[in-house]
């Protein structure tokens, strides 16, 4: 009996997933526990592996496509099984898989055209009609023909079920371009006003081109990712419903990164290195900790605080895997050292990024922090994520003219700015927040407690 395999479901919220990439192909043995391809969720690209041993028959989904949970996207040949004999699992295989495989373009809109009439003999031949007479055309193609005043009914279609695509209309603007350029040389002259006492001979004859020729717009097309989707759906949802605001404060970083460099030189030997980042979720940690409302969700009719400070960190995810953001939760951060937090921020992005993250460890934080200081940002913004009640945005470590002990002097600073849930933190408390966050980290030996 031949196995067939299905978009499996890889979070508690995913409903579609893309086939990043095929680690197998059609004819190649695979055995069980083999990762048989990378899967795009709502949240994070994860390998999908294989439960039992047998040879690929066939493929049923390309790479890139984007099918519902459940959907068969493989086929594999137990053993004493033809492979080239399966069928595939709705018994019209092949036209299903063209079908799921099939193209890019957007999924076509049945748009009522009234016929018009037309004397130009040469006229391209309509596209295909449903059994209703209305033209298919696809959602690009409507919008480009209705910016171009392109008559859709003398299009041919050159898409799936002669269905008029954005490269149909985008011809026929091209043409319609052309055809203008070319009648610049036939020009109207222009009627001259008669000038009283003034001869007609002692006016000047001239023509002008009455040709106003704008070309198209040449956009490119780039597909969605469930990911995108995912996060597009989440701030949206985010910034309609939670009353922002921002609190920023600046703090010295002159100790910090002296403490840093010593504890780096010393720790070099066993493999350890310290970021800033790492000294910033110890700190937001230990003052959520003081502070149990920035640890806390909105509940509609009350307050929740959690019981854990688990601290999320949001990583960026490169673009040959789909691009996006996941945020990684440190659990219990506030009972935990530097190095641990080091160690489990490291593992937690390498993962990220190479393979995709679980999960449990994308799930339950209470905080975020986004940090883009190691792209040299120097101060921006941050959407909460929900439900979180905050989020940290901090900006680079810079090294720059500052005022010590009525002093002006050469030190280190960092700006960083919250994000509040205004239902949850009041101004006044973001501002206590604000100076337990900065009290340890210019004083980061209690870090190390």
């Amino acid at each position: 009996m031949s196995i067939t395999l299905t978009m499996p479901r890889l979070s508690d919220t995913m409903e579609q997933g893309t086939i990043i990439r095929w680690n197998i192909k059609e004819g190649q043995e695979v055995l069980s526990g083999t990762i048989v391809a990378d899967i795009e969720t709502d949240k994070a690209t994860m390998e999908m592996q294989a439960y039992d041993d047998g040879i690929v028959a066939k493929i049923l989904v390309g790479e890139g496509m984007q099918v519902p949970v459940g959907t068969p996207i493989a086929m594999i040949a137990e053993e004493g099984e033809d492979p080239q004999s399966i069928a595939s699992p709705d018994g019209g295989g092949e036209k299903s898989a063209e079908a799921m495989t099939a193209a890019p373009e957007p999924a076509s809109i049945e748009m009522p055209i009234p016929p018009v009439a037309t004397s130009d003999t040469t006229a391209q031949v309509a596209p295909e009609t449903t059994s209703g007479g209305r033209r298919k055309i696809s959602p690009v193609a409507r919008r480009l023909a209705e910016e171009h005043a392109i008559d859709v009914s003398a299009l041919s279609g050159s898409g799936p079920g002669g269905r008029i695509v954005k490269r149909d209309v985008l011809a026929a603007v091209e043409t319609a371009g052309a055809n203008v350029a070319g009648a610049a040389g036939d020009v109207l002259p222009v009627q001259m006003p008669t000038v009283p006492n003034v001869s007609s001979q002692t006016l000047v004859s001239t023509t002008t081109p009455m040709v106003h020729h704008v070309p198209a717009l040449e956009s490119t097309e780039v597909p969605v990712s469930g990911m995108r989707q995912t996060i597009a759906r989440r701030l949206v949802e985010s910034k309609s419903t939670i009353p922002h605001y921002q609190v920023k404060m600046r703090f010295s970083m002159d100790t910090l990164m002296e403490l840093r460099k010593s504890l780096n030189e010393k720790l070099a030997a066993e493999g350890v290195k310290l970021s800033v980042n790492d000294f910033i979720v110890r700190a937001c940690a230990l003052s959520m900790a003081e502070h149990p409302m920035f640890n806390a969700s909105w509940a509609g009719d009350r307050i929740l605080i959690h019981g854990r400070v688990n601290v999320g960190v949001a990583i960026s995810l490169p673009e040959e895997r789909g691009g996006g953001l996941v945020v990684a939760s440190i659990r219990d951060a506030n009972l935990k050292s530097l190095r641990m937090i080091s160690a489990e921020s490291k593992h937690l992005a390498t993962k990220a990024r190479d393979k995709g993250l679980a999960t449990e460890e994308m799930s339950d934080s209470t905080f975020t922090i986004s940090n883009l200081g190691m792209f040299g940002v120097d101060d921006f913004t941050a959407i909460i994520n929900p439900p979180n009640s905050a989020i940290l945005a901090c900006g680079a470590a810079l090294e720059q003219p500052v005022v010590r002990d009525h002093q002006l002097a050469v030190g280190w600073e960092m700006s960083a700015t919250l994000s509040l849930d205004h239902r949850v933190i009041d101004g006044a408390m973001a501002a206590k927040y604000l100076g337990t966050l900065k009290a340890m980290i210019e004083e980061p030996m209690r870090l190390l407690a």
